[in-house]
């Protein structure tokens, strides 16, 4: 089983105008930074301009229902799988190794996107940031997609591409194989020294297809 992010947005740094509450859109390559832990946490970071600053709480309530609606109408516009995506997942499936996404996106956007882009297929467990009550880096979604796939966590394999997929694998007992592009925030995940580090994912079939226990 490999979970990962699977798909990115195409996005163009817009010029900066008013938008919702009297506030101004920021560039897309500063909200870039900004991704990762879901989205609840996104809208905290883009209100403040911190990573770690909580916004207040109403402005931020109001703010991720308007998200939410824009972002269930435009789930799928300019967004496509990275290169090299489909092909590994093909190599996989005819490999018959087990596949899960887990990810931080909230269910009622988890399905579709993976439908509207024909992945859902290919993932035996999709676990959402709000399938359970915690989400990545708790270990707690990789540990219930092993178990849902009948695998021991030391059998699993997660590829990712940020520091909440990193440190969720090693909470988790699991390899963790990372991706050099994503949303990692401007950290540099090799410091952290994962068990494979790659610039495109099908680089990562060697040493994923080695592991002949993989699930």
């Amino acid at each position: 089983m490999a979970p990962w992010s699977t798909a990115r947005r195409i996005s163009r740094t817009r010029r900066t105008r008013p938008c919702a509450r009297g506030l101004c859109a920021a560039p897309a390559r500063e909200i870039r930074a900004f991704i990762g832990n879901g989205a609840e946490r996104l809208i905290h970071r883009c209100l403040t301009g911190s990573r770690d600053a909580d916004a207040d709480p109403a402005l931020h309530q109001a703010t991720y229902r308007n998200f939410q609606r824009h972002y269930a109408a435009c789930l799928i516009e300019r967004t496509r799988p990275f290169p090299g995506v489909v092909e590994t997942l093909n190599t996989l499936a005819a490999r018959q190794i087990l596949l899960g996404c887990v990810t931080n996106k909230p269910a009622r956007f988890t399905a579709p996107l993976l439908a509207g882009l024909d992945l859902a297929r290919h993932f035996a467990v999709t676990l959402s940031g709000d399938t359970l009550a915690v989400k990545k880096p708790d270990p707690a979604p990789l540990l219930e997609a092993a178990r849902t796939c009948g695998v021991a966590a030391t059998d699993t394999v997660m590829v990712g591409d940020s520091m909440a997929d990193l440190s969720a694998a090693r909470a988790a007992g699991m390899r963790i194989f990372c991706v050099s592009y994503g949303y990692s925030a401007g950290v540099d995940l090799t410091v952290h020294r994962p068990d494979v580090y790659v610039d495109r994912l099908p680089d990562i079939l060697p040493a994923l297809l080695r592991q002949g226990n993989a699930a």
